[in-house]
């Protein structure tokens, strides 16, 4: 019996289910063009054509029809195969569908065709002169042309020229057009050296000249002819003159300097320089003193002095206040003696009054005060709403030498919405139950021949909303194979033993799964696995 059991496991492991090939399917084909549209996905060769209507294609890459074999529309009619003479044209059909279409050899047509270079080779007429490419007098040339009518594509050419040109003489005299003469010499320098003006050299210069008579332009032709372009004269730098001699001249006098003491009777300077302008090139220097000297004469001047302290005043408040001392100040003049103010005389060094810190005294009370507020804090959360913080500290200043703490709260709050939707996750509903074991493919139902039905169940993802992930898993559907057994003639077998269920005393106590003279119930079930 156990020998029995493992050859029925082991056929049912050997033998499976034939499938078809695997392909990619399409919702249409286009049997003008020989297109698949519409990809539904990879199925088999068979479940895919199940619809005649569909398509699918092949690892090969080629798109064939789900339906019966028909052929496509002819193709249009190929180029003649010949430019010239006699020659034939094609054209193709495709056969489309599962199998065979009739007359399977009929998949190319011929028939004769004649090719039309043969026709209308030649030079057309002569195009029209074109103008005689000059004017006037003579050696003049004009040109005509022609076409040849032969196609391009065909190989045969117009033999000949395709232009000619002839002489085109004139009845115009051309006109004369004028040319310069030589330039002259060029005349003496306007001066002997090179002079001085305002601090720039002016250097002297020379010319020369030329005519418009080589030739000169005619005047009795039509038109007459172009004088001649540029200037009829040139002028040149003489700069290889030598400077003129200038003379030195004297500047203005300064304003006088300072008095050669600082108060009584003194003296002080003024001075001029050689300088408008100062010789050069041999020019002759300047006469006379560059310096002169005035008399100069002022009062002394008396410093000031300081008289003694004053009394010290009282101190500028009662206690201590924070960030700053109490003070008390004396103070002095500078009037034993009082500085000159003509000429002015040195001023008392140092202070006119002193301040002294008052530290004897006790701190004043210093009362807390706020801060500011801090930014609200981030909303702490991505969807729905949130609760935003904001802080301030009692340091504004800090409470101090028995002064009041801060009056309200240190924090405060504020609701942040996101308008964003939380996410809502999808859940798998419960497996449907399963269909009835089919033959694949097919409507037939399974007998005990037939080894390897196929049933499915499905189930939905349900409940996401907002943007939640999807479920987890990509089955929407469950496939298995399934065996009609109730047409089998079976054998049973033991399929093994449940778990021991708890004892059942006799009489007293409490139950248990480990006493030995109680009684334990199991349990089997019979498997109808093969078919005798």
């Amino acid at each position: 019996m156990k020998v029995l059991v493992l050859l029925g496991l082991l056929v049912l492991l050997l033998v499976s289910v034939e499938r078809s090939e695997c392909v990619r399917c399409f919702a249409r084909f286009d049997l003008n063009l020989g297109q698949c549209d519409e990809e539904l996905g990879e199925l088999d060769e068979d479940d895919c054509c199940q619809n005649p209507e569909y398509g699918y294609q092949g690892p090969d890459g080629v798109c064939r029809g789900c339906g019966p074999p028909v052929w496509s529309p002819w193709s249009p009619w190929s180029q003649c195969n010949v430019l010239c003479g006699d020659g034939v044209t094609q054209r193709r059909r495709t056969c489309f569908g599962i199998g065979d279409c009739e007359n399977s050899a009929e998949k190319l047509e011929t028939k004769p065709c004649t090719g039309t270079c043969c026709d209308g080779i030649g030079w057309g007429p002569w195009l029209p002169w074109a103008p005689c490419s000059v004017s006037c007098g003579e050696g003049g040339e004009r040109k005509r042309e022609r076409v040849c009518s032969s196609p391009p594509e065909c190989l045969s050419a117009c033999t000949g020229p395709s232009e000619e040109t002839e002489k085109c003489p004139t009845q115009t005299t051309c006109p004369v057009h004028g040319g310069w003469s030589g330039w002259s010499s060029w005349s003496a320098c306007s001066a002997v050296c090179i002079s001085t003006k305002d601090g720039d050299d002016v250097i002297p210069s020379r010319l020369r000249s030329r005519l418009c008579s080589s030739p000169a332009p005619s005047s009795d032709t039509v038109p007459p002819g172009d004088g001649c372009t540029g200037d009829d004269f040139q002028t040149q730098d003489c700069s290889d003159l030598p400077n003129c001699p200038v003379d030195g001249s004297w500047g203005a006098w300064s304003q006088p300097g300072p008095c050669s003491v600082s108060c009584g009777e003194g003296l002080q300077l003024a001075t001029r320089m050689c300088d408008s302008p100062a010789p050069k090139y041999g020019g002759r220097r300047c006469d006379g003193p560059s310096t002169q000297s005035s008399i100069c004469q002022s009062p002394c001047p008396v410093d000031g002095f300081w008289t003694g302290w004053s009394s010290w005043g009282e101190c500028s408040a009662s206690c201590i206040p924070e960030g700053r001392d109490p003070v008390r100040s004396r103070q002095r003049s500078c009037s034993n003696p009082a500085p000159s103010s003509s000429p002015p005389g040195a001023g008392c060094q140092g202070g006119a009054s002193e301040t002294n810190i008052c530290n004897h005294l006790p701190h004043c009370p210093v009362d807390g005060g706020w801060g500011s507020w801090s930014p609200l804090s981030s909303c702490p959360v991505t969807c729905g709403a949130g609760l935003q913080v904001s802080l301030r500290r009692c340091d504004s200043p800090s409470p101090k030498h028995g002064g009041q703490p801060c009056p309200g709260e240190g924090r405060q709050t504020s609701i942040c919405q996101t308008n964003q939707h939380c996410p809502v996750d999808g859940m798998w509903s419960q497996w449907s139950p399963w269909n009835p074991c089919r033959y694949p493919f097919g409507a037939r139902s399974i007998n005990c021949l037939q080894i390897g039905g196929r049933q499915t169940r499905e189930r939905q993802c349900l409940h996401r909303a907002h943007n939640g992930a999807i479920c987890s898993g990509d089955a929407l559907t469950e496939t298995r194979v399934c065996y009609d057994v109730d047409r089998c003639r079976p054998k049973g077998t033991w399929e093994g033993w449940e778990p021991w269920t708890l004892c059942r005393p006799a009489c007293g106590g409490s139950p248990d799964a480990s006493g030995s003279d109680a009684v334990h119930l199991i349990s089997a079930t019979t498997v109808l696995p093969l078919v005798v």
